[in-house]
């Protein structure tokens, strides 16, 4: 069963200090979590055009535990505007910091990967850009608008940040017509002070339900991580939010420490768990939940857009 927070620390509460408990569990991870670390002459092969297309890949970047079994399928999600995020949320690996401003250029190097690579279905993520008035919105459509310019049929999706809220900038994507709007909740309400404390819950789900608003043809889809102390009861609750909010499409993984300094781990959740999470998903009438262990954001990410599909009768 899913254990509390009771008996774990913070590092925030230790001044920075890491506790023994948090030290032990990002040694020692389970079986159903350790990975065969065998690549492939198509991750080879995947890896280096994203090098020589001067790209990044949230995959690299938040240390994915699937990207050799992705890059190994020809799949990627890409990371746009560089690799350097505006916030410090205490789960992420991605560095913080004084962003550079975008490169125009970057559209369409990621249009040409794009196109080589052969995708049916690309996602399109980003770090956070709170430096920059727009939040990055018009990048985000301009990347969509340079794909479909080059590839034809091909189905986008899109992975973004909250914007501040701004609606006017989620109208920038929602224009730009990706077949899917993804924005992450991460975890339960209880513990965004903690781990999100520059983004706020009650925001993440506006966005997305503006995002149906604006576009009900739009598939709208967020993800949650889990091990980070929440309850099971939790968990449901923010289910039952985001299908208010019209949210269609949900992943559940493990939250994996990037380190010992990042939010320390509480506990590894139990696959059975997990397939108890989708059994509850569905029948609150989410069209596809991916929840694993390994599962991540854009895993399997054509899959889910597909089950959609087919659940709308499209």
């Amino acid at each position: 069963m899913l254990c509390s927070s009771r008996g774990a620390t913070s590092v925030l509460d230790k001044g920075g200090g890491v506790p023994r408990e948090a030290l032990q569990l990002h040694e020692r991870k389970p079986d159903w979590l350790k990975i065969r670390l065998a690549t492939s002459p198509t991750y080879e092969e995947v890896k280096g055009l994203i090098k020589a297309h001067n790209l990044h890949t949230v995959c690299r970047e938040a240390q994915c535990p699937n990207m050799i079994h992705c890059f190994g399928r020809r799949t990627a999600t890409f990371l746009l505007m560089g690799d350097i995020c505006t916030r410090s949320c205490r789960f992420c690996a991605v560095k913080t910091g004084r962003p550079a401003l975008p490169d125009p250029e970057e559209p369409e190097r990621v249009a040409e990967a794009v196109k080589i690579l052969g995708l049916k279905h690309v996602v399109l993520t980003s770090v956070t850009r709170d430096d920059l008035p727009d939040g990055g919105a018009e990048h985000f459509g301009e990347t969509v608008r340079r794909i479909r310019l080059r590839i034809k049929p091909i189905s986008i999706e899109v992975l973004i940040p909250d914007f501040k809220g701004s609606l006017e900038a989620l109208r920038v994507v929602v224009d730009s017509r990706p077949e899917v709007i993804n924005h992450n909740v991460e975890t339960v309400p209880r513990l965004y002070p903690r781990v999100r404390p520059q983004a706020r819950y009650e925001r993440s789900l506006e966005l997305l339900r503006r995002v149906k608003e604006e576009n009900a043809v739009i598939t709208s889809k967020s993800g949650l991580m889990v091990g980070l102390g929440e309850t099971a009861g939790e968990v449901l609750g923010v289910m039952e939010d985001l299908r208010k909010a019209g949210c269609e499409i949900l992943t559940i993984g493990q939250y994996l420490a990037p380190s010992p300094l990042h939010h320390p781990l509480v506990e590894y959740v139990e696959p059975d768990r997990f397939a108890f999470y989708k059994r509850e998903g569905l029948a609150r009438g989410f069209s596809s939940i991916t929840s694993g262990p390994l599962v991540r954001s854009s895993f399997h990410a054509e899959e889910s857009y597909l089950e959609t599909r087919v659940a709308e009768g499209a």
